[in-house]
């Protein structure tokens, strides 16, 4: 049994006495200057040796280690820590060199873990060196990366990266239903970790053997476009949807009507639009054409523009950041328009799923009911010209394209005010988010 209480060290301590108490068999608590708790300790010697014939031995190296503090460590636990290492050092152990290599490797391991270059690096590293300012559309890349590649195998050493590693994620994307981003993901980390490879980051690419088989499969080419009567319900379902915006249902509204890819409008700053001339002027460096276009705005998208930018409310952009984003990009996050229409289809539940894009299909396959000829209707979606036609024919037949894209919007107008049975409107959000 040991000599120290609690009561004395408590007592020693409140009267603010710096000390050093031994509580026998090499066991001390020391509290000195500087110090915040006493601290335990336990002093002992190594290396001794027995003297021959009534001679005196060698007393061996003294040795001190640190336990831990009184705050932390009871007397208890003390004297029973103090036990097990006089028992280690009777069989020879240097118990405090010991601890002091184990403190070095746990210091190496850290060093080494900040060191070492995971996916997530490669990763960033791919995507600035090799999709920044080269594509058109880099958030497409980084979404994957932050979305699915990133959660599943960002923490991992590059070379420590294996074939199961990347089997596992892509079966967890296609068990979530989305077979299509499956495909994509594999199609960018196999980019990526060549890219590793060759800059000696990697040995091999764990991403070669796999196809679109092991992945989300043959990709068909989607034909489905909506219907006049789906149109209808679709906007009775925007008007009894809570969550929508009234921004998100405007511009909703403007992809059917002017039949553009959604991020040649999601990306759009105020300047492209001039209301007076009712004509939309798209740079080219914002089509998948690498062409300018201009697109003639009917009425009711001029409508929609003004109270968009209304809303926008001094922005450069016609459809600002909402919330705060990691990328830090002005306008809205690409997914902000495919979680509101996820919500619109909860309203529709007999009508056949159907994607933002199909939008562009569902305005093409309504300029054909309304007999707009194959070629204007191809240049309303700003679709090249095949063959030798497109070699020789440069005319932007713009005419033609506004009275096409009127007719169109009269037509969506129409599906707008159609009214369905059983609907109540709800009140419209005017707020930016959402």
């Amino acid at each position: 049994m040991g000599t120290l209480t609690d009561a004395a060290i408590r007592s020693w301590c409140n009267a603010g006495k710096r000390f050093e108490k031994s509580d026998g068999d090499g066991l001390t608590l020391a509290y000195r200057d500087g110090y915040e708790h006493p601290v335990w300790r336990l002093r002992y010697r190594i290396g001794g040796s027995r003297g021959n014939n009534g001679t005196p031995g060698s007393p061996g190296k003294a040795r001190v280690m640190v336990l831990g503090s009184y705050k932390d460590l009871s007397i208890a636990a003390a004297r029973k820590a103090a036990k097990e290492l006089r028992a280690r050092v009777t069989l020879g152990h240097d118990v405090a060199a010991e601890k002091q290599e184990r403190q070095r490797e746990a210091v190496a391991k850290i060093d080494a873990s900040r060191n070492v270059f995971t996916v997530a690096h490669l990763a960033d590293e791919y995507f600035e060196r090799n999709i920044l300012g080269r594509w058109k559309h880099p958030n497409i890349v980084r979404a994957r990366i932050e979305k699915d590649i990133r959660p599943s195998i960002g923490k991992l050493p590059v070379r420590d990266v294996k074939p199961r590693h990347i089997d596992t994620m892509l079966q967890t994307i296609v068990e979530r239903g989305a077979p299509s981003i499956a495909n994509d993901v594999l199609r960018w980390t196999r980019r990526m970790f060549n890219y590793a490879v060759k800059r000696e980051l990697a040995d091999g690419n764990p991403a070669s053997a796999f196809d679109l088989n092991d992945a989300g499969g043959k990709e068909e080419a989607r034909t489905r476009a909506l219907s006049r009567d789906e149109l209808a319900k679709l906007f009775a379902a925007m008007r009894n949807t809570r969550e929508l915006t009234n921004q998100n249902l405007l511009t909703f509204k403007l992809l059917l009507i002017l039949a553009v890819r959604k991020q040649e409008l999601t990306n759009a700053k105020v300047e492209e639009f001039d209301l007076d001339r009712a004509v939309w002027e798209l740079p080219a460096e914002r089509t998948k054409t690498n062409v300018a276009i201009d697109i003639p705005l009917p009425p009711s998208a001029v409508e929609a523009l003004r109270e968009l930018i209304r809303l926008a409310d001094g922005s450069d952009y016609l459809l600002p950041a909402r919330k705060a984003q990691d990328r830090m990009l002005p306008y809205i996050h690409e997914n902000t328009l495919n979680v509101a229409l996820s919500n619109v289809r909860k309203n529709l539940p007999d009508v056949e799923r159907f994607t933002i894009h199909d939008f562009r299909r569902t305005a093409r396959t309504l300029m054909g009911e309304l007999k707009v000829p194959p070629h204007i209707a191809e240049r309303c979606l700003n679709h090249k010209i095949k063959g030798v036609e497109g070699i020789y024919d440069r005319h932007e037949y713009f005419d033609e394209r506004r009275d096409a894209l009127n007719k169109l919007a009269a037509m969506v107008d129409e599906c707008e005010s159609a009214k369905q049975p059983n609907t109540t409107p709800a009140k419209r959000k005017a707020r930016r988010g959402g």
